[in-house]
């Protein structure tokens, strides 16, 4: 199979990936062998490749936004899916399932969690295996392409929003608005919410127009109104002062990426005071996936996709660094 390995962590205009060829990957026990049909480009495979997360395996292939069709199954797969059968491959790939927080229902918090693209191969090849267990049943009336987004920048997004505390009919500001953030706008519309985008980019102003936001406007600018709820998206600390100040009294930031820049010093009175408050996003869990995918399947999301072929996935990263598109970027075998 054709397959991209990390090979060099470093910034992506230094080639940090190579595509060769390898045999295709056997299914352990308990896991699925997955034709990749589709695979979604996201900032985490970026962070991965550019070394800004840390190696957790050497010349990983990195992919996490796996749509794939199951091609054979390991010992002791139950009934759950059958050769055939549309899989989905996201982040969330292990727990141990018996430290206090798998117990509490919290195993996106658990130390012993393992994920695709990172600590396990994934999609940026055209096959690739999956714990039957973290698998995902997808929801029809999307194509491969559209799917792909939807298993990591859809449910680190939903899971954001979870964090952000939106009350009813509350007023939500998204800072950034690329394949995460254009997704949890639609969800939380879907809830009832005023979505206020701030981004710097004018086609992602354009595709937040077109969703319906309440407002666009430029990345620091001050929305039209007190916040109740942000989260941002952007991996860009200096815009944890700009979002606090925008909140109103008991307003939750969100910090949805798994990496951020320095977030410089903030000033009590001004940042913080009023019980304004931050709260990071770590992974997510299985039920968020459900949940989530629950959502998709019984509203129509529109999603912004950018497809290239697996042979341009360098490209593909490099577009997504250097700002290139909105939505989301898939690569297509």
């Amino acid at each position: 199979m054709a397959a991209w390995r990390v090979v060099a962590p470093g910034p992506v205009a230094g080639h940090p990936l190579e595509l060769g060829r390898e045999t295709v990957p056997e299914p352990g026990p308990g896991e699925l062998l997955v034709k990749v049909l589709a695979c979604g480009v996201c900032r985490t495979d970026l962070h991965v490749t550019e070394g800004d997360l840390p190696v957790h395996r050497s010349r990983v292939i990195p992919g996490h936004e796996v749509v794939g069709e199951v091609a054979a199954l390991g010992d002791s797969v139950s009934g759950t899916f059958a050769v055939g059968d549309r899989a989905g491959i996201a982040w969330l790939r292990h727990t141990c399932g018996h430290c206090a927080a798998c117990l509490r229902g919290s195993e996106n918090l658990c130390r012993q969690s393992q994920y695709t693209g990172w600590d396990a191969d994934g999609g940026y090849a055209e096959f690739a295996t999956v714990p039957a267990d973290y698998a995902l049943h997808l929801p029809d009336g999307y194509t491969d392409t559209e799917l792909a987004p939807l298993l990591c920048a859809g449910i680190i997004g939903y899971r954001a929003l979870e964090r952000a505390a939106v009350p009813d009919g509350g007023a939500l500001g998204l800072y950034g608005f690329g394949g995460s953030a254009h997704l949890t706008a639609q969800v939380a519309s879907i809830r009832g919410a005023r979505v206020h985008v701030m981004t710097r980019g004018a086609e992602a102003r354009e595709l937040a127009q077109r969703l319906g936001a309440a407002s666009v406007q430029g990345v620091r600018d001050v929305p039209p109104e007190p916040l109740d709820s942000a989260i941002l998206f952007a991996p860009v600390g200096d815009l944890v002062p700009v979002a606090m100040e925008a909140l109103a009294d008991g307003g939750t930031l969100a910090v949805a990426g798994i990496h951020l820049s320095d977030i410089p010093a903030l000033e009590y009175q001004r940042h913080l005071f009023r019980e304004r408050q931050i709260r990071s996003v770590t992974a997510n869990t299985r039920s968020d996936s459900v949940e989530f995918l629950r959502i998709a399947a019984e509203h129509r999301l529109s999603i912004d996709t950018h497809p290239y072929p697996l042979a341009r996935a360098d490209r593909a990263l490099c577009d997504l660094a250097g700002g290139k598109f909105s939505g989301a970027a898939v690569l297509e075998p």
